[in-house]
């Protein structure tokens, strides 16, 4: 039977996760497999990747064969890595404490450079998280700006409304009281006018009984004579 290394699919629409399985060639994709080995979920930044170490190398050993990217997932946990040093210690180039060594090395290399891009990963999305931030406070300035604007407006409107408003109660006021003054006037103009009169006939009144006693005296005169 042939055997292969592969991922089956698992999880929702658009976010996808896959385990990593060792199946026969012939099955579905997605079908019955041997034994899960690992997952992997390529939703996170970076990937992650949960790997049984042991049982991908013992099954890489008994002739399975990867597919491209479970093959890329095993190169970078190292097990490719371990295979290659396997071989060195069988061809005699060095014993099997200098390959565990190797591999401790190359390993502790990864999880250093692993490591680094995580802390480079949160610091670009600090960054980012703290650009954005400003920008969020600079539109929220220039918002309050622009209602302070606003308000001053509204508060000048107001106020001119106000001025305009009184204005107008001033000036019906003065209205009133000059019309109130002008009756006034007219009233003690015609009360003049009546006096007048009046003191034009005493006057004329006056003078009729003047002449009239004038008349009169002349007769009196003649008659004593």
């Amino acid at each position: 039977m042939s055997v292969k290394m592969r991922l089956a699919r698992h999880g929702r629409k658009r976010y996808a996760y896959y385990y990593i399985v060792i199946a026969d060639s012939r099955a579905p994709r997605d079908g019955r497999y041997v034994e899960r080995i690992g997952s992997y979920n390529p939703n996170t930044n970076p990937a992650t990747i949960d790997l049984d170490f042991d049982k991908a190398y013992n099954w890489l050993l008994k002739g399975a064969q990867p597919t491209d990217t479970v093959k890329t997932i095993l190169s970078s946990e190292g097990v490719l890595y371990k295979k290659h040093l396997m071989g060195g210690v069988k061809k005699g180039a060095f014993d099997e404490a200098e390959a565990e060594k190797r591999l401790e090395k190359w390993m502790v290399d990864k999880n250093a450079k692993l490591q680094a891009k995580q802390e480079r990963l949160s610091g670009d999305a600090a960054a980012a998280a703290k650009k954005q931030l400003e920008a969020e406070i600079k539109i929220n300035e220039e918002r309050a700006k622009a209602i302070a604007a606003k308000n001053a407006e509204l508060a000048a409107e107001v106020s001119a409304a106000k001025v305009q408003e009184e204005t107008e109660v001033v000036e019906d006021a003065v209205e009133e009281s000059v019309e109130e003054v002008v009756a006034a006037t007219e009233t003690v103009e015609a009360e003049q006018t009546v006096e007048e009169i009046a003191e034009e006939v005493v006057e004329e009144t006056a003078e009729a009984t003047e002449t009239v006693e004038i008349e009169q005296a002349p007769e009196e005169e003649g008659a004593e004579s």
